[in-house]
């Protein structure tokens, strides 16, 4: 009756929130105590509530009992499936205030909102480094590790990363994804079309400290430096002649070669 009448006899002493059974004000007093009595005979893993338990169960029981009735992916949580319907239905609820961005899940939201705050909480052990997301992070860790999971099945190259070897990739398939809108050329690197574009709007963002002259790129520059602090870092293998420039190099080992 008291589900209808609105009482709630049993109240928390420590927060104040009431209920109308005293099973359930023992439910909610382990949320204080820390205490979690109800555990995983499977991996050990404990839960303050037997309901967490039994949804943590489907694990490994491999149970999906939640289904899509669009697509027939079905998931162990029914929130799970909540966030899943998003994408059929294309809301994407969760919008940042700073820029007007929208997301379809709030997971990705919080962490879009460290752009705007700086916020890199994922710290490497190792060199300092910090992060805004933990897979940032994990794959940063492999540069450590050496580790490198992404094999090319062309020709064996490997990468700690899987956009890496996507990029890598096109230069077996020829892809170039990347078109030029004022010329028409086209490149496999998002990057590259970047700094292509620089040609045309004679931008030069790399400026030299020495004789202010500036480039469109930096790689350009750096050989450009070559020339004020006279270093010669490509030798010839043959006679020990040294260049500023591999250019330089290559065409004096035609001289070698028997070329002209």
């Amino acid at each position: 009756m008291r589900i209808h009448s609105g009482e709630r006899p049993y109240k928390c002493t420590i927060c104040g929130k009431s209920s109308n059974q005293s099973s359930n004000l023992k439910s909610h007093m382990i949320i204080h105590s820390g205490e979690c009595p109800y555990k995983c005979t499977s991996c050990g893993k404990s839960f303050k509530q037997s309901k967490n338990l039994k949804m943590h169960m489907r694990v490994h029981n491999s149970e999906h009992p939640y289904k899509c009735s669009n697509c027939g992916k079905s998931f162990n949580q029914s929130s799970n499936l909540k966030s899943h319907m998003i994408i059929h239905s294309g809301e994407r609820p969760y919008k940042c205030t700073s820029c007007g961005k929208s997301f379809k899940r709030s997971d990705n939201f919080k962490i879009h909102m460290r752009v705007h705050s700086g916020e890199h909480p994922y710290k490497c052990k190792v060199c300092g480094k910090s992060f805004n997301q933990s897979t940032n992070l994990k794959t940063h860790m492999r540069i450590h590790n050496s580790e490198h999971p992404y094999k090319c099945t062309s020709c064996g190259k490997s990468f700690n990363r899987s956009d890496t070897l996507k990029v890598h990739m096109r230069v077996h398939s020829g892809e170039r994804p990347y078109k030029c809108k004022v010329c028409g050329k086209s490149f496999n690197q998002s990057t590259n079309l970047k700094t292509h574009v620089r040609i045309h709007n004679s931008e030069h963002p790399y400026k030299c400290t020495s004789c202010g002259k500036s480039f469109n790129r930096s790689d350009t520059l750096n050989i450009h430096m070559i020339n004020h602090n006279g270093e010669l870092p490509y030798e010839c293998t043959n006679c020990g002649k040294s260049f500023n420039r591999s250019s330089s190099l290559k065409r004096h080992m035609r001289i070698h070669n028997g070329r002209s």
